[in-house]
Order: structure tokens, then sequence, then C-alpha cells
């Protein structure tokens, strides 16, 4: 794998708070993206459309990438992509808008699984003291 630093990017600001409160923990992606996007790998998850500013929610680890056709989505699926969705044809007609075409039962989806990356502050100064009470 390169060092390339990689974006799970959402369009819909529908998703900020799902990512904010972690209740969106995986996204659903049409096709094999299991080249791109790796197990262990960090990953920037933003909002934004194409070719405009995008907002850097937070860093993530991807825990996993599942590769399987559209009939094999289970729920737990749907609701870690969409805590909102309880089936998988609301998945499908949600990715049918984002994508602008029909997706059928045999086309493939990639299952990618997140987990967000949380920074503590630093109790030291950047000088490596600890900060002085005066």
């Amino acid at each position: 794998m390169d060092s390339a630093l990689y974006v799970l990017n959402f369009y819909s600001p529908v998703f900020a708070d799902q990512l904010k409160s972690g209740r969106k923990t995986a996204t659903i992606r049409l096709g094999d993206k299991s080249r791109k996007y790796k197990r262990g790998q960090v990953v920037w998850v933003t909002i934004g459309y194409r070719h405009q500013p995008r907002e850097k929610i937070f860093a993530a680890v991807v825990d996993d990438v599942e590769v399987k056709k559209v009939s094999e989505i289970s729920p737990r699926d749907v609701e870690h992509d969409n805590p909102e969705f309880r089936r998988r044809e609301e998945t499908v007609d949600f990715l049918e808008k984002i994508y602008t075409r029909t997706i059928g039962e045999d086309d493939t989806v990639t299952v990618i699984r997140f987990s967000q990356i949380v920074e503590r502050p630093s109790s030291q100064m950047g000088n490596g003291e600890m900060p002085s009470r005066n």
C-alpha cells in the first residue's frame, strides 16, 4: 500500500451529525473499492461536494473492507451505513439517487467499516515541560 492520504467523503450534510455522534460507522459504495481502501488504513472522513471546499469531520481507521453483491447486504450493514434505514431496499434506493442509475441485486458493492481516531489534547506544552501555575 502506498503512503497517500485517502478520504472517505460524504456529499450530504445529513451525515455530519451521524458521523460526529458515532452513529454512522460504515459506508456502502458501489463497485469494488478493495484496492483503494485496506484494513488498518488511516483516512480522513469529510463532507462536501466535488470541486468545492470540504469539511474534515475526523480521522478514522478502516476496520474492515468487504466486497459483496447487493443481495448480500445485511441488516447490520444497512444500520451502520445509515442508522435511519432498516431495510436493504432503502439503501439501494439511496445508492440509486447518489449514483444516478438503477442498481440490481447482482451489482457489486463495498462495505467499508471505520472507527474515529480520537485525538486527546496533550497535557504538555510544546517544549515538553508541564504548564506552570503562575
